[in-house]
């Protein structure tokens, strides 16, 4: 699966739509923001928990140092095309994200129980789908990437019925379907919720479920223990070590 999301990422030019339970890996965050880097108008859209599904004095750090590290490598690339959200219920309640799904340019989806990080990819046991669907997608944009490949039914439906629950649009919404604007939708929603609900042109729309993500900061005193413990007990690599010298999948 590592070799799937590394090759599709590769191919990516207009979005990359990630759900994941952690969204830790320093590895995964590079290879994003190489992508960012090469192409100017690539968008990456990350929805995560807002808390550790592990949060106490020992097991908090470690998780919430490691994704601020990957967040940060992936912001220092793309800017304001980066945008990293977690979900809540109408009550206000968070939601805790246990998906794990990718999405690219409307074309390759993944969706499995592997997390996008070292333990999932070389350690535990886990099963995963990675699907470009034959048939073609009618709706514009016909070929979001520009590569020839389409957009597909799968990849495409897949996306916008998560969008459309979590931003509180219908799945007729243009605005979903818009998407080289997708980083400016979802950071207007999330800055404003109400936002779409109170345009009279968006009458369908209702308050969105997303929220910026901000990670807790971990103490200095604690970031030493926990970066280990994040590498070591958390994120364990299980490959060969030649793999992980030339840093390979």
């Amino acid at each position: 699966m590592a070799r799937a999301f590394v090759k599709a990422i590769d191919r990516a030019r207009t979005l990359v739509y990630i759900e994941d339970q952690y969204f830790w890996s320093v590895e995964i965050a590079k290879t994003l923001a190489r992508a960012l880097r090469r192409h100017q108008g690539l968008q990456l859209i990350v929805v995560v928990p807002r808390y550790p599904d592990k949060d106490g004095r020992f097991s908090g750090p470690p998780s919430r140092l490691a994704q601020t590290r990957a967040m940060a490598i992936v912001r220092s690339a793309g800017g304001g095309r980066v945008g990293l959200y977690n979900i809540e219920n109408e009550m206000g309640a968070p939601i805790y994200v246990h998906a794990k799904v990718c999405i690219v340019d409307d074309v390759w989806a993944s969706v499995g129980s592997d997390n996008l990080n070292r333990r999932s990819w070389t350690h535990d046991s886990e099963l995963a789908c990675a699907v470009i669907d034959s048939e073609l997608d009618g709706r514009m944009p016909r070929d979001p990437g520009g590569l020839g490949d389409g957009s597909r039914k799968f990849a495409r439906d897949l996306r916008l019925s998560l969008w459309a629950e979590h931003l509180g649009c219908s799945l007729d919404d243009p605005a979903l379907l818009d998407v080289a604007n997708s980083a400016q939708l979802w950071e207007a929603i999330a800055r404003d919720p109400g936002h779409g609900a109170r345009h009279a042109a968006h009458e369908h729309r209702g308050p969105g479920r997303i929220r910026t993500h901000q990670n807790q900061p971990v103490s200095r005193g604690s970031q030493r223990w926990a970066n280990i413990v994040s590498r070591l007990v958390f994120d364990p690599d299980g490959r060969p070590i030649p793999m992980r010298i030339r840093n390979r999948f």
